[in-house]
């Protein structure tokens, strides 16, 4: 039987291009909760709504979709019969985008309007980022953290670098 190695899904990072720094993120286990129809979670968990990221401890629930929720940072509760719970450790990458450029980055890649004043910190959205989809967090003032699927992660780090390597160049201007 052949040894499997853990190799990271995205290489050379952290990266800081101007005032925009991409690295790497560990959520820790992240586990997908899709409630099964009809079925009231709440004596259990408490369930996002649409955008909303909860908080508990070490522990996030972010709205990813339409009756999707990822559980960050620690083990799922016992949700026989309520939900269906899925591990997607595996299958996900997840990179924090940090700096004063941060929306100007992000206004060239996505179609959303992430002003702080409509995607306020503790929001989720599931977007595209150019051709690629996405799950986006807002975290800071000028910080997302930004999770794909892991088998597009070179090209997420391609179209993030690309965007914060022409707005630098402006900057340089």
């Amino acid at each position: 039987m052949a040894d499997l190695i853990a190799t990271p899904a995205v290489t050379g990072l952290p990266l800081t291009i101007g005032s925009v720094r991409l690295a790497a993120f560990d959520p820790g286990p992240v586990t997908a909760i899709a409630p099964y129809p009809g079925r009231d979670l709440s004596p259990v968990l408490r369930f996002p709504a649409p955008g909303e990221v909860i908080e508990e401890g070490a522990r996030r629930l972010i709205w990813a979709g339409r009756g999707m929720a990822f559980l960050t940072g620690g083990p799922a509760p016992d949700l026989g019969g309520l939900a269906a719970v899925t591990d997607q450790s595996d299958g996900w990458v997840w990179v924090t985008l940090e700096g004063r450029d941060v929306p100007a980055v992000l206004a060239r890649l996505c179609p959303l309007d992430l002003r702080a004043a409509a995607f306020p910190v503790g929001t989720s959205a599931r977007s595209v980022l150019q051709h690629l989809s996405v799950l986006l967090i807002r975290t800071g003032p000028e910080a997302f953290q930004i999770a794909a699927y892991r088998s597009m992660a070179g090209t997420l780090l391609h179209d993030l670098s690309g965007a914060m390597k022409a707005i630098a160049a402006r900057a340089a201007l």
